[in-house]
């Protein structure tokens, strides 16, 4: 296919697939030297911690009884299903996956990344038979998303499968954030069907062995970001967040409080098939993606009730740039914050375009952790709200299929 075909269809086209085109199209994207690929590290020395891994063991350790990093997934099953079949899958993914089966310690001053032994069993079977159906699912998921990992002993991932009848279970999967993210679920879904399929025929993994792991990523991470790369998209955010406003001052029923805490709500809303097909229709007529639509009409949003012409958005990004990390579990999870200009009250068409430029801008230069930005633009900090941005647009869009689970 070429450059100008691929550019007609460029409205379909992940922003950051269409940061990669845009890069290309001014002659700025080269192929990665075969020096920069992401390597088995060799050894069996721990291993350092990843930025994003590094954000949050911070956090966690800040607040060790807090339970904010729990990803608790719970998946009702109905049908034949083999116990043992499912536990052999599910070691057979935390084999695989050594992250699944990481501690993180301190080592002369230093956090790292420790490999535990794979276990010889996961699951926990336990039997609910006559108990109220709905109360018992809602008292386990809410003990799931409770429960206190110690990431130093570990284990960060639990299974727990409840049994209310032959053909009717709970199945409970909780890891810790440390060691997933929300492209990884779809990882492990994908995988976990695939071996108990194997494992009920009696065969044996049909899953290609990994090429690395992921504390090679957080290790060739660490060396990749200490260069001139991180300095060259350090010095876009500059650019880009210079006079930034410092926070979105939305009306609110009660006072800011001094020290932000988790309370909140969720209030769903539900848009229909034709709105989106619309949206996104409108967004490919004018090369942008349905995200960055999303983006624009948010930013209006909040720049109306703030009464402020100037938002930044945060969004969070899979931050799976390589071909390498595709396939793994783990945290590659990053956050972007996406500068909305809202002057001259430009119609719907001019910001759409604004937001794409600033997108495709944000997610060329998606590699800067964080935490290194805030540290590189000085932001000033306060205890009562997030730097950089206070609200965030969040698309869940590649997740992947569901479990599925033969029979």
């Amino acid at each position: 296919m070429s450059l100008d075909e691929i550019t007609d269809r460029k409205g379909a086209l992940s922003p950051a697939r269409l940061a990669l085109l845009e890069r290309l199209k001014r002659g700025g994207l080269a192929v990665a030297p075969a020096a920069d690929a992401i390597r088995p590290r060799g050894g069996d020395a721990p291993a350092p911690l990843s930025h994003a891994q590094q954000r949050i063991w911070f956090l966690q350790r800040m607040e060790p009884e807090s339970t904010a990093f729990n990803i608790p997934q719970t998946l009702r099953l109905r049908g034949t299903l083999d116990a043992e079949a499912l536990d052999r899958a599910l070691v057979g993914v935390v084999r695989r996956h050594h992250v699944l089966r990481t501690v993180f310690r301190l080592q002369d001053d230093e956090a790292v990344q420790v490999v535990m032994p794979a276990p010889a069993t996961l699951l926990r079977v336990e039997d609910a038979a006559g108990a109220d159906l709905e109360a018992e699912i809602r008292r386990r998921m809410a003990a799931e998303a409770q429960w206190r990992f110690d990431i130093e002993q570990g284990p960060l991932f639990r299974a727990t499968l409840v049994r209310f009848a032959a053909d009717d279970h709970l199945l409970l999967l909780t890891m810790h954030h440390l060691v997933t993210d929300g492209w990884s679920l779809g990882v492990l879904y994908r995988e976990l069907g695939t071996l108990y399929a194997a494992f009920l025929r009696g065969e044996p993994s049909p899953l290609q062995p990994l090429r690395i792991q992921y504390a090679d990523f957080a290790a060739w991470q660490r060396g990749h970001l200490a260069g001139p790369a991180m300095e060259r998209q350090l010095a876009f955010w500059r650019q880009a967040l210079q006079g930034a406003p410092a926070l979105l001052e939305v009306p609110t029923d009660r006072p800011r409080p001094a020290v932000q805490g988790t309370a909140g709500a969720a209030r769903p809303v539900l848009v229909s098939r034709e709105v989106r097909e619309r949206l996104a229709n409108a967004a490919r007529a004018e090369g942008a993606t349905l995200f960055m639509a999303l983006m624009a009409g948010w930013a209006a949003l909040l720049g109306r009730y703030a009464r402020q012409d100037d938002i930044v958005v945060g969004t969070p990004v899979a931050g799976r740039t390589r071909e390498e990390s595709e396939p793994l579990i783990g945290i590659f999870l990053n956050t972007l914050a996406v500068r909305v200009d809202l002057r001259g009250d430009p119609t719907f068409r001019q910001l759409l375009g604004r937001v794409r430029e600033a997108t495709v801008g944000a997610f060329a230069n998606q590699d800067v952790p964080f935490e290194r930005l805030v540290e590189a633009l000085q932001v000033p900090r306060a205890l009562s709200h997030s730097p950089v941005y206070q609200a965030m647009l969040t698309l869940q869009n590649a997740f992947g299929a569901p479990l599925t689970l033969e029979g």
